[in-house]
Formats: structure tokens, sequence, C-alpha cells
């Protein structure tokens, strides 16, 4: 497999300290967004334990049959909940802090998403943008129910609660999702702040347009700031170049960069 990467993460025009933390590894293929809370520097410690904690943890899944990898990813996630979720026990100052998680390893032409919280992952395939994940939150349940509907849900006044992060229990159950990579397909993995000021078909014109993924996200980051700013802006992107290769290696022609 053949893929271009980049990353990015911005503290926004409204908040005072950035809660976000990611990871583009493109040696293992592996790329997490971390969106932390709990206020300034709990949110930050969240969020930055998820994402090393996580990354020890998955390691490379190169070889591995996809009830494997699953498994293995599941117990990065539910490991790392564990370490905050301690964390939040031994420090006073640390209680109620914790993170959502999205994390996606790419292997044998497949990828496998982890998923906790709302940060999202995103696939464009023949320029139509399709959402993975389903959000762990409180609008999602009511839009699930028929309560909202996806455009009340953006700007319903509790769209930032959400009923699943990594830290704040004792355990958690992240959701699994797999699915097949083509020649030209672009994931995009992203922070709330992102996914807030922006609509799908907003990034989907951005994903589509002349550059690459360091382009795309500089532009994305760049107009989320422009329509406010609101929250922590983080941002990665993968463009899959080829799949043609049979032994599962992975070679990249773009790296990661965080501010």
């Amino acid at each position: 497999m053949r893929f271009s990467c980049a990353g990015n993460t911005d503290v926004g025009i409204v908040r005072s300290g950035n809660e976000d933390n990611f990871l583009v590894d493109h040696q293992r293929g592996v790329f997490i967004v971390a969106d932390g809370m709990g206020g300034h520097a709990a949110g930050e410690i969240a969020s930055d334990m998820a994402v090393r904690l996580i990354s020890q943890e998955v390691g490379s899944l190169r070889g591995m049959s996809d009830k494997d990898a699953s498994a293995r990813i599941y117990a990065a996630i539910r490991s790392a909940n564990q370490a905050i979720f301690e964390r939040t026990l031994s420090e006073h100052d640390k209680r109620g802090m914790g993170t959502t998680a999205t994390v996606m390893v790419l292997f044998s032409k497949r990828f496998l998403i982890g998923q906790v919280g709302d940060s999202r992952a995103y696939l464009l395939r023949h320029s139509e943008l399709a959402q993975i994940t389903k959000d762990h939150s409180y609008v999602q349940e009511q839009v699930d129910a028929g309560l909202l509907t996806p455009e009340q849900a953006r700007t319903h006044p509790y769209s930032n609660v959400i009923t699943r992060c990594v830290g704040a229990n004792e355990d958690v159950v992240p959701d699994i999702y797999f699915g097949a990579l083509e020649a030209g397909d672009v994931v995009l993995l992203a922070s709330d702040g992102l996914t807030g000021m922006l609509e799908d078909d907003q990034l989907a014109k951005i994903l589509t347009s002349e550059g690459g993924p360091e382009e795309w996200v500089h532009r994305m980051i760049a107009d989320a700031n422009r329509r406010g700013g609101l929250d922590n802006i983080t941002a990665v992107v993968i463009r899959i170049e080829s799949v043609d290769g049979a032994t599962g290696e992975y070679h990249t022609s773009q790296a990661a960069a965080k501010s």
C-alpha cells in the first residue's frame, strides 16, 4: 500500500489552550485524533495519554487477521481508558478528565478504526464523502430515536455533550469499524472543532481540490477558524495512492506537522 498523509492541530480562535492531540505514524500506518475534556491541562493530559498509550498498545497489525487486529485495537483503547481513569482517582485536579479517541490503522489493503466519543472518521471515494464512524453523543442518540434531524443536531445546545469517552469511567466499550481501501480514497480523522465548523460538503470540496494532504489540512483548519474557531481544531488526512502491494508494506510521501 502506498499513501500520503499529514496532520495538524490548532487552538482555534476562542479557546486559550489546546486539549486536542493527534498522531501520524506513517511507518506503522497508525493515525489517532483525541479531543480532551476536563478543563485546561487536565483535558490536554487525557488526550496526550490516550494517544501515547493506544499507539504503544496497538503496535503493528501487519499480518494479523481481522479478528486479532480488532481485538488488539479494542484492548488498546480499554487499556488507555483504565490508565486515565486511575489517574483521575489518584490526582484530585484530574478528576472528571477524559478524551475522545478515533484510531485508524492501515493494513493489508484495509483499514480498521476504533472509536470512542465524537471525533470522526470520514471516507472520500469518487468525490463522495461519507462518515464512517457514529458519534457517541446526546444529539446522535436523539437523531437515532427520531427526535432530532441531523440538521437540528448540528445547532442543538447540547451538541457537544458526549455519552462515551476514554477515562471517565472504569471501563469503556469502543466501536470497531473495518473497510476496504481503493486507490484514490481519502480518509479524514477530525475533532469536532473541525466538523462543528464545516459542513460535510465543505469538507468534500477541500478534499477534492488541488494539492494533497498537507494543503488540505491547512485549508480545513484555516476555514474552521474563519468560521469562528469555537473549539480546538485537529485534522489528519490520508490519501491512498495505490493498494497493489501484496506484502502489506507501507510507503509514504508526506509526514505530519504539529503546532
